[in-house]
């Protein structure tokens, strides 16, 4: 197998969903199916293998953030499927989910995620978090470098979106740090998130 594949799990309790999720992944060369299980548990130890592992689990919020921290723990990017992104988000983010999808997401926005997440970065849908309140003292332009940034963007993807210089995106970032604390771009894709700079 090529070194550029990104190996891929599939965790989920709705037996149809999470056959088309592995169906999608099995269409694209560049991503692998390592496991597809209605639990952690189940998958055994094909999981061990992967670099990313979307979890699709009706299960209450305590219980799934259990399953996101031992998920990351292990060293997998995780991302979280769900059908109530605006109450899940937040929760599943602090836990250390590196991604987030509604389950109303096109499958185009599905393997954009997966290979964003599969790359170190963070992927968080558009309509994640549109109901949270707004944050007061970061700009627009602040806004807007942190939705692109939770959508998994590159500073130089940034700053070809917004058409500036990959230099006044980073400077962007530095104040952002500034005012927040926050530098690790996870840090900055759940302050989004929390923000409800996402929609």
């Amino acid at each position: 197998m090529s070194a550029d594949v990104m190996r891929v799990a599939v965790i989920g309790d709705c037996p149809v969903f999470r056959r088309g999720l592995s169906r999608l992944i099995h269409t694209v060369p560049d991503l692998d199916l390592v496991a597809a299980a209605p639990s952690v548990q189940r998958a055994d130890g094909a999981l061990r293998h992967a670099h990313v592992v979307l979890v699709d689990l009706e299960r209450p919020a305590p219980e799934l953030v259990t399953v996101v921290a031992q998920l990351r723990d292990r060293g997998h990017g995780v991302i979280v499927v769900s059908s109530s992104p605006q109450i899940d988000a937040v929760q599943v983010i602090q836990a250390g989910a590196h991604g987030y999808l509604s389950r109303q997401t096109e499958e185009d926005e599905v393997l954009r995620a997966i290979r964003a997440v599969g790359s170190g970065r963070s992927y968080v849908c558009p309509p994640a978090s549109r109901l949270l309140p707004r944050s007061p003292h970061l700009t627009d332009r602040e806004r807007q470098i942190l939705r692109l940034l939770a959508h998994g963007a590159t500073d130089h993807e940034i700053a070809g979106r917004l058409r500036i210089s990959k230099h006044t995106v980073q400077s962007h970032l530095d104040r952002i740090g500034e005012k927040t604390g926050s530098r690790r771009r996870s840090d900055l894709t759940r302050l989004a998130v929390e923000q409800g700079f996402t929609g």
